[in-house]
This record gives C-alpha cells, sequence and structure tokens, in this order.
C-alpha cells in the first residue's frame, strides 16, 4: 500500500512540475494552482474512497483528480485545450471533471464544490447506493458562507458527506491567523458532525481519518469534517513566483520543506522500488505530455456544443 501512495503522490509532483514547464513554455494559457506540497491529502483521502464514490474539488484541484484515477494523458491533453482532454478542451485547469469516475469538478469559485457534493450525497441516500462523497476547500473556504449552509443541512439530513479542508496557512497572501477566528474543528462540531485535526503532511494519517469517516458516513452516521493541516511549496499560482511578494520567510518554507510527504514516504521503501517507481512515473508524464501536444485544437464552430443540456444551439436573431 506504501508504495501505491507514494507512486500517486509523485505522479501529482511530477504533473504539476510538467505544468510548470509548460506555462513558462506558453503552452498552457495562463496560470495554474500548483499543489506541490500537498500531495499526502489527496492521495489519502482518494485511497479510502471507492470508484463510484464522489468528490467535488477546488481551483487547486490537479492532485484531488489524478488522486481519484483520471487518466493523465487526458488530464494533460485538458490542461493544453485539446480536444482528447477530458471535457474537450473546454474546462482547463480549474474546471476538470470526469463524471465516470465519480470527479464531479474541480472548480474555481472558493468552496462552491460542497453543494455539488451534498447534493450528490443526497442523491445517493434517496437511491440507497452507498455512495460517499467527498469535498475539498480550503482555509479561506472555510470561511465562506456557502460552505456553512452546506455544512448546516449536511448535518441535519445526516449526509455521507467528508468535509476535507486543506489548511495550507494562506487564503492566497492572507494567513489563517488573521483570517479567521476560533477553531476550524469546534465549528464543524458544533454543526453536531464528527470532526478532528490531521496531520496533512502524513499520507498514512490521512488515510486513516478518511477511512473513519467513509466508515461512518457508509453506515448512516452522517457527514465528517476533517482538517488536514498541511502547506503549498510555492505560491497561490504559477503568476507568483515572479511577483515578489514577501508574506511568508524562507525559514517558514524550509521548515514544511523538511515534512515533505514525498520525502517522509519514500524512506520507507527500498532504494530500487523507489527508482523504479520514479521511472515509471517518469515515462507516465512523457507520455502525457506527447499524447497532449499531437492532440488536435477545438474547431470554433463547435464552440455552442455541450452548453445546452437539450444539445440545441441558442436561435440566432431573437431579441433577448
Amino acid at each position: 500500500m506504501t508504495a501505491e501512495l507514494y507512486r500517486t503522490m509523485r505522479t501529482i509532483r511530477r504533473f504539476e512540475e510538467r505544468v510548470v514547464d509548460l506555462v513558462n513554455a506558453n503552452e498552457i494559457a495562463g496560470v495554474t494552482h500548483e499543489y506541490v506540497g500537498q500531495e499526502a491529502v489527496a492521495t489519502g483521502v482518494c485511497a479510502a474512497l471507492q470508484r463510484d464514490d464522489v468528490i467535488t474539488s477546488t481551483h487547486r484541484g490537479h492532485g484531488h483528480v489524478i488522486a481519484k484515477g483520471a487518466d493523465v494523458r487526458r488530464m494533460m491533453a485538458e490542461l493544453l485545450g485539446r480536444v482528447d482532454g477530458l471535457n474537450r478542451g473546454r474546462g482547463g485547469s480549474m474546471h476538470i471533471a470526469d463524471f465516470a469516475l465519480g470527479i464531479y469538478g474541480a472548480n474555481g469559485i472558493v468552496a462552491a464544490g460542497a453543494p455539488f457534493a451534498a447534493g450528490a450525497a443526497w442523491t445517493a441516500v434517496q437511491d440507497a447506493s452507498g455512495v460517499v462523497a467527498a469535498t475539498f476547500f480550503g482555509d479561506g473556504g472555510a470561511n465562506q458562507g456557502i460552505l456553512h449552509e452546506t455544512m448546516n443541512l449536511a448535518a441535519l439530513w445526516r449526509l455521507p458527506v467528508i468535509f476535507v479542508c486543506e489548511n495550507n496557512g494562506y487564503a492566497v497572501t492572507l494567513s489563517q491567523a488573521r483570517s479567521t477566528a476560533g477553531s476550524l474543528i469546534e465549528r464543524a462540531a458544533a454543526y453536531g458532525m464528527a470532526a478532528e485535526a490531521v496531520d496533512g503532511m502524513d499520507v498514512d494519517a490521512v488515510l486513516d481519518a478518511a477511512r473513519g469517516a467513509v466508515e461512518r458516513a457508509r453506515a448512516g452516521e452522517g457527514p465528517t469534517f476533517l482538517e488536514c493541516r498541511t502547506y503549498r511549496f510555492f505560491g497561490h499560482h504559477t503568476a507568483e513566483r515572479t511577483m515578489k511578494l514577501g508574506y511568508r520567510t524562507d525559514d517558514e518554507i524550509a521548515s514544511w520543506r523538511e515534512r515533505d510527504p514525498l520525502l517522509v514516504t519514500g524512506r520507507g521503501l527500498g532504494e530500487a522500488v523507489r527508482a523504479q517507481i520514479d521511472e515509471d512515473v517518469e515515462q507516465l508524464l512523457d507520455e502525457a505530455v506527447e499524447f497532449a501536444r499531437q492532440s488536435g485544437r477545438p474547431d470554433p464552430v463547435d464552440a455552442f456544443d455541450h452548453v445546452y443540456a437539450s444539445g440545441l444551439r441558442p436561435r440566432s436573431g431573437v431579441a433577448s
């Protein structure tokens, strides 16, 4: 199990590093939000879920999508805006989805995935399917009203939802100490749900906590709130590298890097095993980049396809 957890984290790390290179080379338009440093959270939570279980993600969502099992080649194609992308090049970095794997979408709006997860969980209860939904959000998202409305309903209706707060200490550049009053755990517990803080740099600790949350959800015991205390090694997004912002000290970053989840987990593997996994991941990413580059670009003629549920195009010449 340790080897597979390491493989997932390594895949996320190298995917993000390749993406930065492609952004800098202008092969990926705009900026992306790196997940480097937080790999243990997505990996641990998703390892506790089954294929049919649902996740909703964030603007920093590549790690969640990979950990849930998405095709890395088609993810890369999506970021490059190609037709073979998971969403035919229409979603890009912040809106990747794969319904077949229960990935109900990354989301550029802070904490906006929470009600989607609750809706999926409510459906699971109505259908008696046993599906569990997990929604990821950051410490900044913990202050959004929509999250608290969702937690209230989830607790009231005992929905099988896991609220995963990836507390990396900063909402863009604003520290949690300056943005959040009280305890996140106590806030969640006030709704009557199970709540615990987890070392988000320890994939085994995250997995153990997530397994407990999943078991409670499937047993009809309602939602759980997990505060996974983690850290992003780089800025809020790729453009921050050139902005020279000073909201974090070098010593702070260095101290968290000593707890890099890949290094910690990798030490538990033999050198040969770790080297083989690293080589496998490099080959996978090489193939993903080549696959994306070879994929065609969308035709503007198809721009309105998949916009309306009916499949019909908007009528031209009709006054609004």
